[in-house]
């Protein structure tokens, strides 16, 4: 390898984890920590297990689906009526960004507003 080279390595940024919307690029990376963190960009301050409960189950949906998943059938599978999800994160879209799912597209971030 050559010095040029070398350096070149050693002074590459970071990869960037989120895109220019605050969505996480690989949802892979999504760790519990990272979604304190992201909650508590988004305003949530302390995540309780109605939090965790959300999130992980919007997750494995997501994982399971490859897609959004219909927030009445998430309030029906958590049995937390859509209120409560409102009051916990103020919108689905911050659920979404705090599950560290990638950007849904424009249409679903519409639905998710």
């Amino acid at each position: 390898m050559t010095q040029t080279a070398t350096q070149s390595a050693n002074t590459a940024s970071p990869p960037l984890l989120f895109d220019e919307e605050g969505f996480l690029i690989d949802h892979l990376t999504w760790t519990e920590q990272l979604a304190q963190d992201m909650a508590q960009q988004e305003g949530v301050d302390n995540l309780s297990e109605q939090h965790w409960q959300l999130l992980r189950h919007i997750r494995d949906r997501y994982l399971s689906l490859g897609s959004l998943p219909n927030m009445r059938l998430v309030c029906r599978a958590t049995g937390i009526p859509r209120w409560k999800v409102h009051s916990l994160f103020g919108s689905c879209l911050s659920i979404w960004r705090i599950a560290g799912l990638p950007d849904p597209g424009e249409e679903a971030k519409a639905y998710l507003s």
